[in-house]
């Protein structure tokens, strides 16, 4: 029985080399970064070298990083930043390297495959980065890990730049960085804001990955024939309790584009890390957003002082919906507005304001399946009992 389970660590710890092989990286000799700006907070760069992965979109092909570096600080620590799916710039990530650097961190920004400057001719940023094609998506997570890798690189071979502290991505970045997290030994901590692992139930149960859902389907993939072929990019794979940094999770209770699961998934694969659950959906964040990227900036300025972090129990965060409802029989209206009072802790019953084209409504209401509600609309002194599908942003 012993000797079973030696050659089953055997068996996992080879195939997981070989995995960890696919994002190797070639050394290479980089150019020169370019001054961009000067402020009395900060100097900033920009940096452009070869990604290690071709795509054969010459764009695509090229890395952009910025890099911002606290004044009167020397060899500041860094920490990486990975942009959300479809960023049209890099605002939020900028406003996050500030933070960082007036608390004496240094940040480089990298660019995603498909991207911005990296975005092919004729193409949408971001709309190349997930398609409804295995091999497709392998290459663009493998193709994203190893420009992480890269960049580490680069921020190495510059003198100006202090220790790699870790890495911080939001959303697909977020996804990515925990696979970058997973496979690189020199990123010993990590943040995560609506992030979440086991790629393919997140493809299958995505919200915003209905389309690509049935593209899949329409070729012959259900969510375990996925989670198969995704295998070799699928961050739980390597994510198998051998980090030891200090890692801090920030989710959304409602959150329907990085499902519960997938969420849940990461807290699990980190079991140590520190967690703050926001009241909103996937995009309510943005309500407090300057709330948040200050908590991450303490998050690592307590990492550097080599403090413990506590995150604060709760981010007062609006829970804003946006939904249709049916008084009964067959009155319906548009609506959109925020819960006032949640009265179970998992909010599944609710108090909202609604705003309908006709007149503003009380909605009290209990959640029945999947964004519907059944309760009880007061408006104008009427009271009648109906439905209300809503999503939380």
């Amino acid at each position: 029985m012993k000797a079973l389970r030696i050659l089953i660590i055997l068996i996992v710890a080879n195939l997981t080399a070989l995995g960890l092989a696919q994002f190797e990286v070639p050394k290479i000799q980089f150019d020169k970064w370019i001054s961009t700006e000067q402020t009395e907070d900060f100097d900033a760069y920009v940096a452009r070298f070869p990604s290690a992965f071709t795509t054969h979109y010459a764009e695509n092909d090229m890395v952009q990083l910025h890099v911002q570096l606290p004044v009167d600080v020397e060899k500041p620590p860094i920490v990486l930043i990975l942009h959300y799916w479809g960023a049209p710039g890099l605002k939020v990530e900028r406003s996050l390297a500030l933070e960082l650097n007036q608390r004496g961190i240094g940040a480089a920004i990298m660019t995603l495959p498909y991207h911005l400057t990296r975005t092919p001719k004729g193409a949408v940023s971001g709309a190349m980065a997930i398609l409804p094609d295995p091999e497709k998506l392998k290459a663009t997570m493998t193709q994203s890990v190893m420009d992480v890798r890269r960049s580490l690189d680069f921020i190495q071979s510059r003198s100006e730049c202090g220790p790699i502290i870790g890495i911080y991505g939001t959303s697909l970045g977020a996804i990515v960085a925990s696979l970058s997290y997973a496979v690189d030994d020199r990123i010993q901590n990590a943040a995560f804001l609506l992030g979440g692992i086991d790629l393919a139930k997140l493809i299958w149960r995505s919200s915003l990955m209905v389309t690509v859902k049935e593209t899949l389907r329409s070729k012959g993939y259900n969510e375990r024939r996925l989670t198969e072929a995704l295998q070799s990019v699928e961050p739980s794979t390597y994510l198998k309790g051998q980090k030891n940094g200090k890692t801090f999770i920030i989710r959304a209770k409602y959150d329907t584009v990085i499902p519960a699961e997938c969420s849940d998934a990461l807290v699990q694969a980190l079991p140590n890390s520190k967690l703050l659950t926001i009241d909103s959906g996937h995009y309510g964040g943005v309500f407090i957003q300057e709330k948040l990227l200050r908590e991450v900036a303490n998050f690592w300025e307590s990492l550097v002082a080599n403090r413990e972090y506590s995150p604060p129990l709760k981010i007062v965060s609006p829970t804003v919906r946006v939904g249709i409802t049916l008084e009964m029989p067959s009155k319906f209206d548009i609506a959109a507005g925020f819960d006032l009072i949640k009265l179970d802790k998992p909010g599944k019953s609710y108090v909202s304001l609604l705003l309908t084209p006709k007149n503003p409504v009380l909605w009290i209401g209990t959640d029945v399946l999947s964004g519907f509600s059944a309760g009880v609309g007061i408006s104008n002194r009427r009271v009648g009992f109906g439905l209300f599908w809503s999503i939380v942003l």
